[in-house]
C-alpha cells in the first residue's frame, strides 16, 4: 500500500508518541501504577470525567459538555487557572481511553490511559500524556516550582487514584502541602 502525503485520515488513533499529527516539541511522559482492582471498574470510574475531579488534586472544575466532550479548569502556577475542552477520541472498553484537547488550547495536550490486566495482582494503569507547556521551557520550570509540573502530578494523581481504588479514600498530606506551599512562596519572594 503507497503513501498518500495529499490525503489525510479521518483521524489518527496512533499512539501519542507515533502519531503523523504529533508536534515534536510537545514535552511526552508516561507514568503507571498497578492497582489492586478489576481493569473494567478502572475503566467505568476514569471514564465518568466528573470522577476525575476527586482525584486529580489540580482540578478546579470539569464540566461535561456531551457524552466524549468535557472543558476542564485546572490550577497553574502563580494562583492562575487555565481551561481546554477535552475530547476523547477514541476508545476500547475496559482497556483503553485516548484524548485530544480542541484547538486554541491554552495548553494543547493529548493522551492516553490504559488498563491493562496484571493477573492476581489487579491492573497495571499507564498514563501517557503529551503537552505543549505554556511558555515554552520557562513555563516548565515555573511549573515545577509550584509543584504543577505535568510529570509530578500525574504521578501523585495516579497515586491517589490507587488509594481511592483499593482503599475508598484518599489520604491526605495537608501539612505538608502548607509547609511546600510556603517554601515555594519564599523561593520566590
Amino acid at each position: 500500500m503507497s503513501e498518500h502525503p495529499e490525503r489525510s485520515a479521518p483521524s489518527d488513533d496512533a499512539p501519542v508518541t507515533a502519531s503523523r499529527h504529533a508536534k515534536p516539541e510537545r514535552a511526552l511522559l508516561a507514568e503507571s501504577v498497578t492497582i489492586n482492582r478489576d481493569p473494567q471498574e478502572l475503566f467505568t470510574f476514569w471514564r465518568n470525567p466528573i470522577n476525575l475531579v476527586d482525584v486529580m488534586e489540580n482540578i478546579v472544575s470539569i464540566t461535561p459538555l456531551g457524552p466524549d466532550r468535557s472543558r476542564w479548569t485546572v490550577k497553574a502556577p502563580a494562583g492562575q487557572e487555565v481551561s481546554w475542552v477535552s475530547v476523547i477520541t477514541a476508545e476500547k472498553p475496559g482497556r483503553e481511553i485516548t484524548w485530544q484537547s480542541e484547538d486554541g488550547a491554552t495548553v494543547s495536550n493529548g493522551g492516553r490511559i490504559e488498563f491493562c490486566p496484571a493477573g492476581a495482582r489487579g491492573t497495571i494503569v499507564r498514563a501517557i500524556i503529551a503537552y505543549d507547556p505554556p511558555a515554552g521551557a520557562i513555563g516548565k520550570l515555573v511549573a515545577k516550582l509550584f509543584q504543577r509540573e505535568p510529570r509530578i502530578q500525574t504521578r501523585r494523581d495516579l497515586r491517589r487514584f490507587k488509594q481511592l481504588m483499593e482503599t475508598g479514600e484518599i489520604a491526605t498530606g495537608a501539612r505538608n502541602d502548607r509547609i511546600r506551599q510556603e517554601r515555594n512562596e519564599e523561593i520566590l519572594a
